[in-house]
């Protein structure tokens, strides 16, 4: 089957607006915090609708300079490593996705590590978060990091005050061993409210599409509020090297947080455009003797909508 220019042109734009209703789908959980909180449903005002086309406007902006870094990390072998820090509920999660999200896997990737295991106890503290380095011309996101053991470890008490001092003693020469080696490391704390995360939680709490996110970890976090800001206070003190500097997010804002955090990360890195070679769709090679064998109907997905 040929389709003509007009048919072409409209399939094609059809499939770019699929790939941007991801954005808008993702936007559903911060709808629904507004109208939680008592935010007015139906109609957007005018300046509702101002900001939001501004945010769209200079996510995909950024988005598409991302992928200009992209393209300069893997075609200069840089690797580097970006930490994501800050209280449940903060929006490292929501940032996170929209850097990767027009971002190829095999350049950038999501290292979101699990509690250790029993053997992994046993190691080396930092041993685990090894084999998820970035090779040459590769980015790897930690949706937290080895400053686990700084926060929720020291707060609930899964390290005693000897493993908590040898980590302070470590972590600079750990990261300094990292930049020595090649590694850019790029370190974000995303900074919420007491009342901004009691908001966030009610979201949760209320969505059953987002329950899950509420372990009862978090809930006992929230209730050790202060112990954790003791406790990020110390670690932002006491890690903050010349060689990889904590970079503080306001993010009560989730989607000036988004803008903010990814046009400063597009700023720790000298990339530029890298030209590629134009691209032409060749033609199909077709052969008069091939029939196309029909599939058993059994097969088929049921056609529900």
């Amino acid at each position: 089957m040929t389709l003509d220019h007009e048919e072409l042109s409209r399939r094609v734009q059809s499939d770019v607006n699929d790939s941007y209703d991801e954005e808008y789908e993702l936007e559903l959980d911060d709808r629904i915090l507004d109208e939680l909180v008592g935010a007015e449903t139906g109609e957007l005002s005018s300046e509702d609708k101002e900001q939001r086309r501004l945010y769209f406007r200079e996510l995909f902006r950024l988005q598409g300079e991302l992928v200009k870094l992209q393209d300069w990390v893997a075609s200069t072998g840089h690797k580097v490593v970006i930490l994501f820090e800050g209280r449940d509920a903060a929006g490292k999660g929501g940032v996170i996705k929209r850097i990767t999200q027009r971002l190829n896997p095999r350049v950038c990737r999501v290292a979101a590590l699990p509690a250790p295991n029993d053997r992994e106890r046993t190691q080396w503290y930092f041993q685990r978060y090894i084999s998820h380095l970035p090779a040459a011309g590769e980015m790897v996101l930690f949706d937290r990091s080895w400053y686990n053991r700084a926060g929720v470890e020291r707060v609930m008490g899964f390290c005693d005050d000897e493993q908590y001092e040898e980590f302070f003693r470590s972590v600079p020469e750990f990261e300094k061993m990292l930049v020595r080696s090649g590694i850019q490391l790029i370190k974000y704390w995303f900074s919420i409210s007491d009342e901004e995360q009691h908001l966030r939680f009610l979201g949760r709490i209320h969505d059953p599409l987002r329950q899950w996110k509420l372990s009862p970890m978090d809930l006992e976090s929230r209730r050790r509020w202060e112990e954790y800001t003791k406790a990020k206070e110390v670690m932002l003190e006491r890690t903050h090297i010349a060689e990889a500097p904590w970079w503080v997010v306001q993010a009560d804002n989730k989607k000036t947080a988004r803008l903010n955090c990814i046009h400063h990360l597009l700023q720790q890195m000298p990339y530029e455009e890298i030209k590629r070679p134009s691209i032409e769709l060749p033609e199909r090679i077709r052969h008069d003797d091939y029939v196309r064998q029909p599939v058993d109907e059994r097969l088929f997905v049921p056609e529900i909508y």
